[in-house]
């Protein structure tokens, strides 16, 4: 954060300067801006695919204990808070209160309108015989 803000400012001001004003070394900007994603950065981008087509996969019900469990099936090293923070700054939440799709009032309209007598004589000749 700190080195995108010099990055940002690096015309108005010295960089060497804002280092030392920020409480960060110079040669440690330079560095970030040959490589400014870390390779755990990197690493979190691979795993938020994965989380994704799990929570996807699971109809965006999961939470992340369930993807965390997804994820170690699928051989990922990675802890449960690390899927609960990715998670949360990916904006993957888990369904709470999940229930199932009601009938519409024309639907059970439908459904009490079905002829439900049916010839149970069939049923009893067969479990007599039991």
């Amino acid at each position: 954060m700190r080195y995108a803000f010099i990055q940002a400012h690096r015309f108005e001001h010295a960089i060497r300067t804002m280092c030392r004003v920020l409480r960060v070394h110079h040669s440690g900007y330079y560095a970030w801006l040959k490589e400014p994603t870390s390779a755990r950065a990197r690493e979190n981008l691979g795993i938020v695919s994965q989380i994704k087509e799990a929570w996807i996969a699971s109809g965006t019900i999961y939470g992340y204990r369930k993807i965390h469990d997804d994820l170690q099936d699928l051989g990922v090293a990675c802890g449960e808070q690390r899927v609960y923070r990715l998670m949360k700054a990916d904006g993957l939440r888990s369904q709470t209160g999940y229930k199932p799709n009601q009938l519409s009032s024309s639907e059970r309209l439908v459904y009490s309108q079905i002829d439900c007598s049916v010839n149970f004589a069939a049923f009893n000749k067969v479990s007599s015989c039991w």
